[in-house]
């Protein structure tokens, strides 16, 4: 039912926003890699809600709790479960939404797939839903090694960073709350998301990533092309409605002799390309290049304002939403985006190995 994703190096994520806990389980982890609860727990750090004020205010520590998998520091090979309970769920805060659809959320399409659904928090389709994958994607950085994967927020409504791809650190990402390197635009996306908390609006933008030190031939032709596979691992990110790799969409106003990358022979004797406008995959394959994408992510669907909507006999009412919410999702997606494609390249990863055996 659409709660698994990858091949080789599988996660299954469970729970519901309001419900006892949220989870996971990751199987087809190699044994003997190095993994300590830290690691996992400083990932859902970035993640978790109530870390500053321009973000949701549910007060949830999100512990991991490592259920199997993992003995004195080491993964056993076997499925690794990790749990986070829910602490601070207010159901009551839902009300509201047990008679009415909420505009641009899915209420209305779990009902008519489902025929039933959980009201508080939105359940599955809620953004908790991703501690699982946080989690994993932390296991998922183990098995890279030293493939950096680096996001941040590059836009948020119509302000836009400027930040170097090639030099870029996450030490640089974590430096402001809004997790924008360029800081004078990360001034300015703090004011505009305060001002639109503040007019009860929300704000939408764009992430961006990168990975260096990928392997070339990385991916799976042809219906699982490494970049196939990176689209639909952001499009299922709660609020994603677009993605881009390397040049994406601008380089449809280039020539191809201005977009084609040389190849040239680098200083250490492999082969590299003099640009980049593929974003680090040719073919479905990674070449060795940065692996480099955009992830559109819309404005935060609820919002404190009253909104038109119907009740599930389709009668016109009002819907005036409660609750804590994130005016802009944006800076709690960052570590999610990471996330998401480290699981990618780690499946794809442990694919090419077991071709080369």
């Amino acid at each position: 039912m659409g709660n698994t994703f990858g091949h080789l190096f599988r996660v299954t994520t469970f729970g519901e926003s309001h419900g006892p806990g949220v989870g996971v389980v990751v199987d087809g982890c190699p044994p003997r890699v190095a993994i300590a609860d830290e690691d996992i727990q400083r990932e859902l750090d970035r993640r978790r809600p109530g870390q500053s004020h321009i973000v949701s205010q549910r007060k949830e520590e999100d512990r991991v709790e490592i259920l199997s998998g993992v003995l004195d520091g080491q993964t056993l090979g076997t499925p690794i479960a990790m749990l986070v309970r829910n602490t601070d769920a207010r159901s009551k805060d839902y009300g509201e939404i047990a008679r009415a659809y909420r505009p641009s959320h899915a209420d209305y399409t779990y009902d008519a797939k489902f025929g039933i659904r959980a009201i508080a928090g939105g359940g599955r389709a809620s953004a908790r839903e991703t501690i699982g994958r946080v989690a994993a994607g932390a296991i998922a950085r183990a098995v890279l090694g030293p493939v950096e994967i680096v996001a941040w927020v590059e836009q948020v409504g119509e302000l836009e960073a400027a930040v170097d791809l090639d030099t870029v650190k996450v030490s640089d990402v974590e430096k402001n709350i809004v997790r924008c390197p360029d800081e004078a635009a990360a001034q300015r996306m703090l004011e505009r998301i305060e001002a639109a908390r503040k007019d009860g609006d929300s704000l939408g933008g764009v992430v961006r990533c990168v990975a260096r030190g990928v392997p070339p031939g990385l991916g799976a032709p042809v219906f699982d092309k490494l970049d196939a596979d990176l689209a639909k691992a952001m499009l299922s990110i709660p609020a994603v409605k677009g993605f881009e790799i390397g040049s994406g969409f601008a380089g449809t106003r280039m020539t191809g002799s201005q977009h084609n990358d040389p190849f040239v022979r680098k200083a250490d004797g492999t082969i590299g390309t003099r640009t980049n406008y593929s974003g680090g995959v040719q073919g479905g394959i990674s070449n060795g290049a940065a692996i480099t994408m955009r992830v559109a992510f819309k404005p935060t669907a609820t919002i404190m304002r009253p909104q038109d909507t119907v009740d599930p006999d389709g009668n016109p009412t009002v819907l005036e939403p409660k609750g804590r919410h994130d005016p802009c999702v944006l800076p709690r997606a960052v570590p999610i985006v990471e996330a998401m494609c480290a699981l990618v390249l780690a499946d794809h990863l442990l694919r090419q190995q077991a071709i080369a055996d």
